[in-house]
């Protein structure tokens, strides 16, 4: 089983969503559709595969803001991110008002926990509940792949923003140490914006971390 992973840039904030599949059952699912949803639908239809689950990581306006439109239009559900992400949801519209652009607020058809394990593209990823940037963030690892989502965790040589009212810098870090950098060092993780990196490149050069 081989998993095929393209990123998607989406909204002014650049922010990556994910599509991800197994090359030869062609099983999708998408990863955080902030936005530009047309975007993310010319892509699954580029790369002919069969979305059968969104995913999210957080509840920010540019990973969740276009998750409603995007469920709607394939008909698939939306899986979480942990419910301490609810008022962010619910909120979504209204602060895309404020940045100018159009985006949907998003209720999950199921949130997400410590301990779970959802299934992208036939691969089984464990969840880890890894809060600070947002209270419900969540991150998804493949033990067996050596390969996880991040979202806005940590960033190559950067963590997650917590400078928000509900920000929490020593949860936040407390997640990264605990629980992402017990990781081998060749694990390779994908981010919310930016490039991939590994974990042990982090553990050399990340200052928030070293």
């Amino acid at each position: 089983m081989t998993l095929q992973v393209k990123l998607i840039p989406v909204t002014p904030f650049q922010q990556n969503c994910a599509l991800i599949w197994d090359s030869e059952t062609k099983d999708a699912a998408v990863i955080d559709p902030g936005g530009d949803v047309a975007t993310i639908v010319a892509a699954i239809a580029q790369e002919g595969v069969r979305v059968t689950d969104i995913f999210l990581t957080h509840g920010h306006l540019d990973h969740a803001g276009g998750a409603q439109e995007l469920s709607e239009k394939l008909g698939v559900k939306i899986t979480g991110p942990g419910e301490q992400d609810d008022f962010l949801l619910r909120g979504i519209k209204v602060q895309a008002d404020s940045f100018g652009f159009a985006a949907e607020n998003c209720t999950p058809d199921a949130w997400l926990a410590e301990g779970e394990v959802i299934t992208i593209g036939g691969t089984e990823f464990a969840v880890l509940h890894c809060p600070g940037h947002t209270p419900g963030h969540m991150v998804f690892v493949s033990r067996a792949l050596n390969f996880g989502i991040f979202g806005d965790v940590l960033f190559r040589n950067s963590v997650g923003r917590t400078d928000f009212p509900y920000g929490d810098s020593a949860a936040l870090i407390a997640s990264i140490k605990e629980k992402l950098m017990v990781l081998p060092d060749d694990f390779t993780f994908i981010c919310g914006h930016g490039a991939a990196s590994t974990i042990g490149a982090e553990r050399q050069s990340n200052p928030f971390i070293r």
